[in-house]
């Protein structure tokens, strides 16, 4: 029989330029697929969620793919452990592959099944892949992590440029695969994932003339033309960071600094994991919260009287997606004028967003509570009719979200000048304590 090995999609769902599947295929072993729905990931909160509808849609344009090749992905629902386990046996695996996970609880996890592995006499194999540069490949002259974008990014750039990071054409070397019949889908846990519509999935793609005016049409939130619309497709791997990057550095500088941004956060959080629950910056966790839950709760349905803030909350509730200017805009609003505190957005985000991904997710919360790392002065303060003004002027992105009998009949939550006044306030006495 030959030797196997078994390489297992996480956040790299593709086969082109993938890092950990490329060394399986190049191991000189046959090569075995899998992806599982792990019942201890975020999948636990349940299977009723487009991020699943996502996840399967693109197995199945990978397990169509394979076809050509006569092979297929072993698709389990179950805890990570106890499947690698079985499909380790069921085909005498003797090697593991994967792309390293950064998040605190996932670096916990490999660890453990690594361990486990070893008892077994499996190897487990973990490359670099999710992120361009490794988290702590990037470092200040004392070996500490970065603290603030700006250096960060100009580290970033030297040290990308020294290394020219290669591309690993995993797609060329398939015919290692092991040969399978097409298998069985596991449908039990996944009866109520929803159906995702073929038009809310963003073209992998990027237009040059997109890119190269990138830096204005990205804050104009009625222009849905002006965005790349990656997001989703960067947090499951569906395409690679190493590609776009490479791709966008002749267009735009500004799109490849955003880049810079998704690993910046990445490196926070992986050096300082007591972000998750923490402000970075530690005295702001003085702040005295109203967390009024019913503002809460007006906020989540878009219900608070602010147009702008409404369109937001309801795109998100309908779609998983929200444009990120207004992703600014809504969380400014609910941390600066209903004073509630920003870890409760942050989790609502993570319940939504299609491209919900831990670090950005929480680094960009804390940007806009003026908590984190980078932060935005305290008094910085996105008024929500202004940002309309200048990002929606003709009112097309809330036409879309809201109503137009919606419009002005839904009474505003707070007073704009006497909440801002109220938010400097708390934050000064928390400063000060």
């Amino acid at each position: 029989m030959d030797s196997i090995a078994l390489f297992w999609f996480r956040r790299d769902l593709r086969l082109d330029d993938n890092h950990g599947l490329y060394r399986a295929l190049t191991s000189g072993k046959r090569v075995l697929l899998t992806y599982i729905f792990d019942l201890d990931d975020w999948f636990s909160q349940g299977f009723n969620d487009q991020r699943v509808a996502f996840v399967r849609h693109e197995l199945e344009q990978i397990r169509q793919a394979l076809s050509a090749f006569q092979s297929d992905v072993a698709v389990r629902v179950g805890h990570a452990l106890e499947e690698l386990y079985k499909l380790c046996e069921q085909y005498s695996v003797t090697d593991v592959y994967v792309n390293r996970e950064y998040e605190p609880q996932k670096i916990k996890r490999d660890e453990l099944i690594h361990n486990e592995l070893k008892k077994r006499s499996i190897n487990l194999f973990s490359y670099n892949d999710h992120l361009i540069l490794k988290p702590d490949a990037v470092l200040k002259s004392d070996g500490t992590p970065y603290q603030v974008f700006t250096p960060y990014s100009r580290k970033w750039r030297e040290i990308y440029n020294d290394l020219n990071p290669p591309e690993y054409p995993s797609e060329k070397h398939l015919s290692a695969l092991w040969p399978m019949d097409a298998e069985t889908q596991p449908t039990k846990g996944l009866e109520n994932c929803p159906k995702l519509e073929e038009s809310r999935i963003p073209p992998k793609k990027i237009k040059p003339a997109m890119l190269r005016t990138y830096g204005t049409t990205r804050n104009e939130v009625f222009n849905e033309e002006g965005t790349s619309g990656l997001g989703v497709h960067l947090r499951y791997g569906t395409v690679s960071p190493r590609i776009k990057f490479k791709g966008s550095a002749q267009y735009s500088e500004v799109f490849t600094t955003e880049l810079i941004w998704r690993e910046f956060f990445a490196s926070i959080l992986y050096h300082f994991p007591r972000v998750i629950t923490e402000s970075f910056r530690t005295e702001y966790d003085r702040i005295k919260w109203r967390n009024n839950e019913q503002e809460f709760q007006h906020w989540k349905d878009g219900t608070t009287g602010y147009a702008i803030v409404d369109a937001g909350m309801r795109q998100l509730n309908q779609t998983g997606q929200m444009h990120n200017r207004v992703r600014m805009i809504v969380a400014s609003f609910l941390v600066k004028y209903l004073l509630i505190d920003w870890r409760w957005g942050e989790a609502y985000f993570a319940e939504k967003l299609m491209d919900y991904d831990l670090a950005s997710n929480n680094g960009n919360w804390q940007w806009a509570a003026g908590t984190g790392v980078d932060a935005a002065p305290y008094f910085r303060v996105f008024n929500p009719i202004s940002q309309q003004q200048k990002f929606d002027p003709k009112q097309a992105y809330i036409r879309k979200w809201v109503p137009d009998e919606m419009n002005g009949k839904i009474p505003e939550m707070v007073d704009l000048k006497f909440s801002r006044e109220r938010c400097l306030e708390v934050y000064k006495q928390a400063l000060n304590a």
